[in-house]
């Protein structure tokens, strides 16, 4: 993915999951998921994580599912401590769980809280003069007893090290917007296509705040020509705009060209075609809007660093 990428450093990012008791299971793969679809699209380690817990011991999410965690809190350091309680949290209010996430805040470059894990952030002091957010439900009485914190009622929030969300849902579009971050927004983009984020009615839905309509409308006319590519022209001219608009409303958002994107989603689906059916290589290049499979092929190993028949091979088809 170089061309999407150049300008972003490929280094693995580890993630350190601190579970307690009645977790929510929803909101954790809603954070882990995105980051491991980023290394499926990327073929990269772009981020590694762990679970844990305070003493290394199982615990059981709210609806009983038991995770058996990698190790315990004290023994993990990395870029990012995810603090994730959830339920119940009230109860691990106490001084040795603050003693013990401030010790591990200091072996982490960032601090995440999930849905109430900001509780427990704020109670070690690690969210002081930080904007943040918590479930809102437990909006008021977080304000209320943490008057340091800079409370705001958002879905998620990044400031600086300090990372926040309200709950479940909000943990996706945190993971998205720490995939466009570290990775551009074309990732981010391509992992909520996979995951089917949001937008039903979209085609190839935009995890971004100004979501440009326009460049949303020229990525569906993409997506629903890619056997019988159109000019960049032409989709302007569809979707009532010019073609410079279009190019200069891609290098604002994507921070790419229409015409890369357009290549890319391309040679995704043909990706998707070698990997999934028994279709020659021609008939993939034909499905996918090349003269011939020749054509195709240089392009794919370009983007890709395989061939179809490399990456075929590699699926056992």
């Amino acid at each position: 993915m170089a061309e999407y990428h150049a300008e972003f450093e490929i280094l693995s990012q580890r993630y350190n999951v601190l579970l307690f008791d009645d977790f929510s299971n929803h909101c954790l793969a809603n954070m882990i998921e995105p980051l491991r679809a980023a290394n499926t699209l990327s073929r990269q380690p772009l981020y590694a994580w762990r679970f844990c817990s305070l003493d290394g011991q199982p615990v059981h999410s709210s609806s009983d599912l038991f995770v058996t965690p990698h190790g315990a809190l004290a023994d993990q350091r990395g870029d990012c401590l995810v603090v994730m309680p959830s339920y119940g949290y009230l109860k691990l209010d106490k001084r040795e769980i603050t003693c013990a996430l401030l010790t591990a805040a200091r072996r982490h470059k960032q601090v995440a809280g999930l849905d109430t894990g900001s509780w427990l952030l704020a109670r070690a002091g690690l969210l002081d003069d930080y904007k943040a957010t918590i479930h809102w439900d437990e909006l008021t009485r977080f304000e209320e007893a943490f008057p340091a914190v800079d409370v705001v009622r958002e879905r998620f929030v990044m400031d600086s090290d300090r990372l926040t969300c309200s709950g479940a849902m909000a943990a996706f579009d945190l993971a998205s917007a720490l995939l466009q971050r570290d990775h551009g927004p074309l990732l981010s983009m391509e992992v909520a296509h996979l995951l089917m984020s949001r937008g039903v009615a979209t085609r190839y839905p935009l995890p971004m705040k100004s979501e440009d309509t326009l460049v949303n409308r020229a990525l569906t006319e993409m997506q629903e020509n890619l056997e019988t590519p159109l000019t960049i022209q032409k989709i302007a001219r569809k979707i009532g705009c010019s073609q410079k608009r279009i190019e200069v409303l891609f290098q604002a958002e994507l921070r790419t060209t229409p015409q890369a994107v357009y290549k890319r989603l391309r040679l995704n689906l043909a990706r998707r075609l070698a990997e999934e059916t028994t279709h020659s290589v021609a008939e993939i290049a034909s499905r996918c809007g090349y003269d011939n499979a020749s054509a195709m092929t240089r392009a794919f190993r370009a983007e890709f660093g395989q061939t179809p028949s490399e990456v075929r091979a590699q699926v056992g088809l």
